[in-house]
């Protein structure tokens, strides 16, 4: 596994970036390529996150997933780590498109819109699809429960 602890802070990039850098790439394999050096950049999760209770199932490689809601307004911060690259790219993803925002807006999120607008569907195999769908389905179930 590649060593991520970092001395000094990492900035993801926002959705923004992502969006364009997928737009200036147009070839497939550079879009991989990039989505895997997105997940380089994250920071590692607690090992305590590491645990069964944060596992999401339907994953073709493990990922552990925990959402917060902190400050006033409660803003989301999801924390999430796998031990597959590519996966650690769409986790970045998922944090460009949920952190930050609160429980109404996270559910607002037309999440698939994204997905097909970055063309993911090219690059994944249905075990992977159904991984995403899995985190995505976690983080609006904590955005529901955040409101309730």
């Amino acid at each position: 596994m590649i060593d991520r602890l970092r001395e000094e802070p990492v900035t993801l990039s926002s959705l923004e970036e992502i969006i364009e850098e997928f737009d200036f790439l147009d070839d497939s394999e550079d879009q991989i390529e990039y989505l895997i050096d997105l997940g380089l950049d994250l920071p590692a999760i607690d090992e305590s996150l590491k645990s069964e209770q944060y596992l999401v199932h339907g994953c073709q490689s493990n990922v552990w997933l925990d959402v917060e809601f902190i400050g006033t307004p409660a803003k989301m911060l999801v924390k999430a780590e796998s031990d597959a690259m590519i996966v650690n790219g769409l986790v970045a993803l998922l944090m460009a498109i949920f952190n930050g925002k609160t429980a109404e807006e996270a559910l607002e999120i037309n999440v698939r819109q994204i997905f097909d607008r970055l063309g993911l569907d090219r690059h994944l195999s249905p075990q992977r699809k159904n991984g995403l769908n899995g985190m995505v389905q976690r983080i609006q179930k904590a955005a529901r429960f955040q409101l309730k």
